[in-house]
Formats: structure tokens, sequence, C-alpha cells
């Protein structure tokens, strides 16, 4: 058998200022219901060590068994248990499959050694959070001191999918008219009006987001770990789930179980601007922290790097539109390219999609208030959602998550045991605690709830080439380093790497492949520039564009084919172990098959990339670039 002795541990975390025993159930993950204990004091915030009991079905020995697959020396597959108290029994015949390991809510998830130091990495799914044992959030300087944790409840139940749900329609908010508009002001009005301590008040709703983006939670079974929403696989399942349950709770207050939020369609020409319901300075739907400099008729510049363009509407209209075909389509051809890496149990955040990084955080910046210290509202992840727009802004980069599943290719959800189990905790419009996990809500439809038809003008967006591959310069430079290495033009990443991005680095990169590649190639495996080694502070706006040759930097935008992505980090916080600014390591993924193909560069040996900080500049760190085939 598999025998893992299971002892009570101590938490050691001196930041977290309340310690309730964890929930006990009687079985390991079969029951609906989990029950907390009381608690131990009137207050669910109080100072006191804790000891947590892991929950999980004990045998007779505090030990208990894990069924796990072995592959035998006929390399026949076993799904009988195997003891690896017995180093002797793990063997190159006998490997475990770790994805069977996968413990209940609240069990142990996995150590990083186990009997006689032999390591094991448990994959799991990220589960949680360990409401429990929420603590204060890092908080930027000069914020408001504020608990952004939850109030506590005695009961948290597993979602159900509604069994017969009738559609809502989730309007664009540009095209509504005033009697939805006076629905749902009135529906916010109600929300705000619910005491503080209420699970559903816009207050405690707002705080969701403060809670599970700035270092309020860990993921449950790690203490050490923090849990984080952005950055990773989970970005879409996540703020699909906080959406819903926000806007059952709105139906529920004004008694209209078919009401649907609105969406800002901020990817059309028609959306471009901040919907005129939320300018109203007499409506709940208003908040005073927005840029001044960019209220309507101003349009939202998707690539917004801090600095307001000085170009025509038309112009504008144009640059995002082919920004949007970027990062949906040419970017967005594969599951880790759109929806972001993957992120497991007691793991980091590996990277964002191509969505999160581009337009969902320049609408973030280009809505906070410039005049604030953390761009408050939109800018700052601890107060985004203290802005309704918060939830439009959300609900177009949800719908953006169904349209892309619709364009083709290998555009489909990751089908990983460890994605479709992750679950989060919300409450529902009942002020009930709801765990939900990410398998039920990759169809929107089986939530009940669907997207206003708009066109999406994108598609047909396709940058182009600023120079022809006859007149490149840049590409007989980048031939003549591939005949000869000897010839000073560009250096290649070794010799550059790493380094902080604080100012413009050109680099030559050699590719895995360099014969064109037929369609049935290219549909198989992806050619993806890959960014490691970043090195981030994240309380610090930090964008940087990526450019594959390209002539001159300086007149670059995302209208040109050789605009590769781009990155950017909103502003948030976290425990980063006691260092001054706290940093995170992450890498950033962008699919170049089809840029290649728009720059008549499938036949070359190397591509010189570029890389431009366009804010935060020294506040990233590149630990080198390589272009790699992936499936």
């Amino acid at each position: 058998m598999l025998a893992l002795d299971v002892h009570e541990y101590t938490s050691n975390k001196q930041k977290k200022m309340s310690s309730i025993p964890l929930p006990t159930t009687n079985t390991l993950s079969s029951s609906t219901t989990t029950t907390f204990s009381n608690l131990h004091s009137s207050s669910p915030f109080f100072a006191k060590t804790s000891k947590i009991s892991s929950i999980i079905k004990y045998n007779g020995h505090r030990n208990f068994q894990v069924s796990c697959k072995t592959i035998d020396d006929n390399n026949h597959e076993h799904n009988s248990p195997i003891d690896i108290s017995k180093k002797s029994s793990y063997s190159s015949s006998n490997m475990i499959d770790r994805r069977n390991v996968l413990l209940g809510l609240g069990g142990l998830y996995g150590a990083s050694t186990l009997v006689g130091g032999l390591p094991l990495a448990f994959a799991a799914p990220v589960d949680g959070p360990d409401v429990t044992k929420c603590g204060p959030a890092d908080l930027p300087p000069g914020a408001a001191r504020v608990n952004c944790c939850p109030p506590m409840t005695g009961n948290i139940i597993d979602f159900q999918l509604p069994s017969s749900p009738t559609l809502r329609t989730r309007p664009a908010a540009h095209s509504v008219d005033n009697a939805y508009i006076e629905k749902f002001n009135r529906a916010i009005q109600l929300m705000k009006q619910l005491p503080d301590d209420d699970p559903r008040s816009f207050k405690q709703q707002a705080n969701v987001h403060c809670a599970y983006c700035d270092g309020a939670y860990d993921q449950l079974g790690f203490p050490n770990s923090e849990l984080q929403v952005h950055s990773s696989w989970i970005f879409l399942p996540f703020h699909r789930c906080y959406l819903y349950f926000f806007e059952r709770i709105l139906g529920s207050l004004i008694n209209d179980p078919t009401f649907a939020m609105p969406f800002w369609n901020w990817d059309h020409p028609d959306g471009m601007r901040i919907p005129g319901m939320y300018t109203n300075t007499t409506s709940s739907l208003y908040d005073q922290l927005r840029d001044r400099r960019h209220q309507p008729p101003i349009m939202v510049d998707l690539d917004f790097n801090g600095t307001d363009s000085n170009i025509s509407n038309a112009q504008q209209t144009s640059q995002n539109l082919t920004n949007m075909y970027r990062q949906m389509v040419s970017l967005g051809r594969t599951s880790e390219t759109f929806l972001g890496d993957p992120y497991r149990a007691g793991g980091l955040p590996g990277g964002g999609g191509s969505l999160e990084n581009m337009a969902h955080g320049a609408v973030h910046i280009w809505t906070g208030d410039r005049t604030q210290a953390n761009f408050e509202n939109m800018g700052d992840f601890y107060s985004a959602a203290r802005d309704p727009i918060f939830y439009a802004h959300h609900s177009n980069i949800d719908r953006l998550w169904s349209v892309w599943k619709t364009l083709g290719g290998r555009r489909q959800d990751f089908a990983d045991p460890d994605f479709l189990n992750t679950s989060f905790l919300f409450y529902d419009e009942k002020a009930q605690m709801v765990r939900i996990r990410v398998s039920d809500v990759l169809d929107s439809s089986k939530l009940g709830y669907v997207y206003q038809n708009v066109t999406n003008q994108w598609i047909n967006s396709r940058p182009t080439p600023r120079v022809s591959r006859a007149l490149s310069s840049v590409r007989r430079l980048v031939e003549a380093r591939a005949a000869d290495d000897n010839v000073i033009t560009f250096p290649r990443p070794k010799e550059i790497f790493p380094t902080k991005l604080d100012h413009v680095i050109k680099v030559m990169v050699k590719r895995p492949n360099k014969k064109k590649r037929n369609k049935k190639e290219k549909n198989e495996k992806e050619e993806i520039l890959v960014v490691e080694g970043l090195e981030v502070e994240t309380d610090v706006f930090v964008k940087f564009d990526v450019l594959i040759n390209d002539e001159d930097e300086t007149l670059i935008s995302p209208e040109n084919a050789e605009f590769a992505g781009s990155f950017v980090n909103v502003p948030h916080h976290s425990h980063g172990k006691g260092e001054k600014n706290s940093k995170r390591k992450t890498k950033l993924k962008l699919a170049i098959t089809e840029l290649l193909e728009d720059l008549d560069a499938e036949n070359d040996e190397n591509v010189l990339v570029t890389f431009v900080p366009k804010n935060g500049s020294g506040a990233v760190k590149i630990g080198g670039v390589k272009i790699v085939l992936e499936d």
C-alpha cells in the first residue's frame, strides 16, 4: 500500500489574522456539504495559532491509501495501490501517474518529499481557497486599510448546474434602452444598500477580487503558496464564476431571475467608449475614480501604455481592431497561448494568455484614475471591482472566451483534469457559500446565459507588414548573421540575457525549423516565441511590446504584422517573502506561425526579436528568449 504518515501541524504564518479549524466531512470528497466548527471567538478574525487536521479517510494507523496507476515490466497499466514506504518498490517499472493522486477538498495535497527523502510532486488542481485562514490583503502604499476577507458561514455547498435554465441574454452596454438602465441602476443601488457584513453587498462583492488577487488567500493544503487567479489558465474561468454569482445576486434583489448584466463591447467600434450609463454622476453605476481624460467621446486604447496617443478616431479604431485580431486569432491559436499556462496545486501561475496580457490589462489601466497613487479604482486589482464598470469589462472578456472557441482550429478548452477540477468559493444569491469547479462553467449556456449577437469586425483586421520583404534591411542583417556568426549585427540570447528591460533590446533568435511548413504541419505544431524567466515587480504598471523583424521600433503599432504582442502587468500585491517590492516569476508565450507567414519569413533560420519597454522601465527582468514548436 501507499502509506503516508499524516501528522497534525501548527500554522506558523504570523501574518494571518484568522485561525479557524478546517471544515470536517465524513468522506474524502463525496459529501456535498461541508460544515465549519464553531468559532473560538465572536469575531471571525483573531490572532491565534491553530492545529489543522488533514481531511482524509484514515485507517487505524493514521495512514491513508491512495490508488495509483502503475506500469509493470511489460508496460501494462494497473490501478493497484503502491507501497512507497519501501524505497525498493519505487523503480522505473513502478512509476506513479501523478494525476491519479488527487485528494479531495481539505486533503493532503502533496509533499515535496516522502519516506526516505523520496521526491514526489503530486499533480493536482488548485483547490480552495482555505477561507478559514483568510488574512490581510497586501495593499499598496497609501491605500486605506480594508479587510477583504468574506464573512464566515456554517456550510459550503457544491454547485449544481440549473436543471433546465431559461437563457438570459447579456446585452451590449452601449445599445440598451432607458428601461434596462433604470433596472440595472436599481439592482446595483440595492446591492450597495445591503449591510457591509452581508456577503451579497456591493462592498463584499468588490472585496472578492481583492482577496483572490492580493495575497489574502492561500491554496488549500499549501499554507505557503498564495492563491492568485491571474496569469494562468484559471483567469477566465474564475472571472466567469465571479460574474455568474454577482449577476444572480442582482437578479434576486430586484426579483427578476431573467436579469442579465451588460457587457462593455470595447472591441466593436460602437462600443469603444465608456458606455453612457456609467457616466451619470447621480447613478449607482458611476465611480468618481476614473480617468477624467478618458470620458466620452474619447475612444479606448486597447494598446494603452500610460500615454495618450495623439491619433484620429479612425486610426484608433483601426489599431484596436488589429490588436483584437492579433490576440484572438493569430496569438490565440492554441489553448495555452490564449487561456494561459497550467497552474497546479502548490505551484505558481505559469503565465497569462493573449487576451489577459493585452486588452484586459490595457482597459484596466486606461479606465483607472491617473491622479490616484495606484490608478484606483480600475487600475489596481485590490480596488478594481469597486467600480461597477469592472463587471461590464470582464463580461466582455467572458464573451470573447466564448467567441474564441467558435474560431476553429485548436481553439478548445483544456481537457487536463487539473484544469477541470480547479475550484473556487463564492457566495450565491441566498448568501450560501458555494464550491464551484471549472468543469461546471465551460459552457455559459449551461449556466443559463448567452450574449447579444454582435459583429466581431476584428476578424477581418489581419495586420500587414510595413516593409516588403524585398526592401527589408532587417532581413539582410538576419541573413548576414545566419551566414557568418562573426558578423556583428545583433547578439544571440545567451550573449545578453538575463538583463533588466530598461532600454530597447534587439536579439537574434534561432528558429527550430527553417523550412516552410505546410498547413497540416502548422495545425499540428505551433511555432511559439517564449520569453522566459520574466521577473516582474507586481506593484508596478509594466508594459512592454515584442516585435519581430521590425525596421524601426519607434513607429510600430498593433496595425503592423511586425507587432508580435505585449506583456501587461496590472498592479497588484502579494506576500513577496519579505521583499520590499513583491516580485513574481512568469513567462510570455506568443504564437508566431501566422506572423511569420505575413512577414514571408518562414524559410529564415533566424528572426530579429525586439523588446520595447512602454511603461515600468526596469521593473521587469528577462531571463531568456527562444522559439519552440509545441503541440
